[in-house]
């Protein structure tokens, strides 16, 4: 099977492509070419001149947790200085770049097409950082696996911004990394170094690309196809299947009961279906504890309506166990993730969040692929 050229295979094939003088590569293990080399080892062995790398959420190694990093270090292999970012932005992000001496930053991670996954955020902060500090940006593209022909949700509330999102994006945005650092706006010298062959209607699979792990809970694309829904669990004390092999695609609580799979079911969602399961969480929510829920059972990706699904299931939990669901974090956690407050007004006042969904629809301009 052909497979999609990314743009740190172009670039490794043409160091040109990248301009600059001391490069400083923002990666982490999803950065490998189709036959799996690290991009900074590709990069170095092409003879572009990498003097630095930065590592966002997760680690540059992928070791840490969410909302965790691994800090500053030396990388063993390329003993290249390697900088944590995770946490920093503004004058404190601006110290760490000026510090590691470059003079342009190369974007090299993919993204999974959710608002509120962070590596994106990573990209923006460090973008408005080059901005300041008058630094080159270049943005090697990357398929996102959820397609680029459909966009669902509500865009994010400005008021709500945090690193879950800072740009009025829609939950399931349909863009490429590339498509986003142009859509930003920031007035950088921005290189996106496309893609060759990607459409935007391409499953993972048909990318012939190896999928690797993107953070510790997106082990498969079926995960990455669920997480713009099922995502929104983690505002909750409802577990969303993290200490499992199926993270996202599990959702139970130890107080949810047999009512939960035939609620769903009887919903009619497109393109899914629920089967009743019990599953003990090895770490976060509820470790060591049995819970009942449900799996997601995906069998029609095109039909398949992710947001919509994740609102469906908030609605079901909420009419079954107003007594028990609760929210899940330091300052209303949820309303960070769905990018307002409506949708925790909504479910308190027993009203059907399923209203705030808008239609979906296409992403529009500007787009680099058709």
């Amino acid at each position: 099977m052909p497979h999609v050229r990314t743009g740190a295979e172009r670039l490794a094939a043409d160091p040109a492509l990248a301009g600059g003088a001391r490069l400083g590569l923002i990666t982490n293990p999803t950065g490998v070419l189709p036959d799996l080399t690290p991009t900074a080892d590709a990069l170095l062995a092409s003879g572009v001149r990498l003097t630095a790398l930065f590592g966002p959420e997760h680690g540059l190694r992928g070791t840490a947790q969410a909302a965790g990093a691994e800090g500053d270090a030396v990388d063993a292999r390329t003993g290249l200085p390697a900088y944590d970012t995770y946490e920093l932005s503004g004058p404190a992000l601006d110290r760490v770049v000026a510090a590691s001496g470059v003079d342009t930053l190369v974007f090299d991670i993919a993204d999974v097409g959710a608002r509120f996954y962070t590596f994106v955020w990573t990209m923006y902060d460090l973008m408005e950082s080059a901005a300041r500090l008058g630094l080159r940006f270049v943005v090697l593209d990357r398929p996102n696996p959820l397609g680029g022909i459909v966009e669902e949700g509500p865009p994010l509330d400005p008021a709500f911004a945090s690193f879950v999102g800072r740009f009025p994006l829609p939950l399931r945005h349909g863009r490429t990394v590339g498509e986003l650092a142009v859509l930003f706006g920031f007035d950088v010298d921005l290189t996106v170094v496309e893609m060759e062959g990607w459409r935007r209607d391409m499953t993972h699979a048909e990318t012939g690309l190896p999928w690797v792990l993107p953070s510790v809970n997106m082990p498969t694309p079926d995960t990455a196809l669920v997480y713009p829904g099922t995502g929104l669990i983690e505002g909750t004390n409802f577990s969303e299947g993290r200490g499992t092999t199926r993270p996202f695609e599990l959702i139970g609580a130890p107080y949810a009961d047999e009512r939960l799979a035939p609620a769903l079911t009887a919903l009619g969602l497109p393109g899914v279906r629920f089967r009743e399961t019990w599953f003990t969480p090895t770490f976060h929510k509820h470790a060591g504890t049995p819970v009942r829920g449900v799996q997601l059972h995906v069998h029609d990706r095109d039909a398949f309506r992710p947001v919509l699904t994740g609102l469906s299931l908030l609605h079901v939990a909420r009419s079954l166990y107003p007594g028990d669901l609760r929210w899940q974090g330091p300052d209303l956690f949820m309303d960070r993730l769905w990018g307002s407050g409506t949708l925790t007004r909504c479910l308190e006042a027993g009203e059907d969040p399923r209203e705030l969904c808008p239609p979906p629809g296409r992403p529009r301009g500007p787009l680099l692929y058709p």
